[in-house]
């Protein structure tokens, strides 16, 4: 029997919590300002993407790409991030997302280290309004990464802070970027929600994300 992973490591946005829609209002805003105008579905194009290349994105899309500085950028930037936050208020432990809670009580019952993969330089807040923080060994964020998914630097940065082989982990994630930065880091990916391609796992939501789903994904991967 193959033994159990090294450690399981999880995105955050849209596995452990789903703040995509607050992220969206708050880039709206922005997009408003500079008039341009989006929408959630173009919103989904900016799962797992840095904050400075979503507003990249945000200007090209709107033909505006050249008329900011690189000074308003992080203007631009900065207050995106203050409207975000202020949303984060309205979490609570009840904004996790099904199942994960469960999971992640059952991983550290068999002693498997969890790890966080975010972009998110707001990931400790967030994992304190949803007072998960002591279940997570190791957070890898953007302080510590120089390129952003879909390169695997950040998955490679919490196997190395969780001291595993990323060939012996199994990595979670809801976005496209996230599924090709696990696969090209070498762990085992699991895709969750629709319209993924490539995961090792595909899964249509949390609810499904149970230790005896994990294990016999693990244990029968090839």
């Amino acid at each position: 029997m193959k033994r159990q992973p090294q450690a399981v490591i999880f995105d955050l946005d849209g596995v452990i919590t789903d703040t995509a829609h607050l992220h969206f209002l708050a880039w709206r805003q922005i997009a408003d300002e500079t008039g341009i105008v989006i929408d959630e579905a173009f919103n989904d194009t900016l799962k797992g993407i840095s904050r400075g290349e979503s507003l990249r994105r945000i200007l090209q899309h709107g033909g505006k790409e050249g008329e900011f500085s690189e000074e308003a950028r992080a203007q631009l930037a900065a207050r995106k991030n203050r409207l975000y936050v202020e949303s984060l208020k309205q979490l609570t432990t009840n904004s996790v997302l099904p199942g994960i809670r469960a999971l992640l009580v059952t991983l550290r019952e068999l002693q498997i280290p969890t790890g966080l993969a975010s972009v998110s330089l707001n990931a400790p807040a967030i994992l304190q309004a949803l007072e998960l923080s002591h279940w997570f060994s190791f957070c890898a964020d953007a302080e510590q990464i120089s390129r952003s998914k879909p390169d695997p630097e950040i998955f490679l940065a919490a196997c190395k802070g969780l001291g595993v082989n990323p060939r012996e982990c199994i990595g979670i994630e809801d976005a496209q970027a996230g599924i090709e930065a696990i696969n090209a880091s070498g762990m085992r990916s699991v895709g969750i929600g629709s319209g993924l391609i490539n995961a090792d796992l595909h899964l249509p939501s949390t609810e499904f994300l149970t230790w005896p789903c994990l294990s016999a994904f693990w244990q029968n991967d090839k």
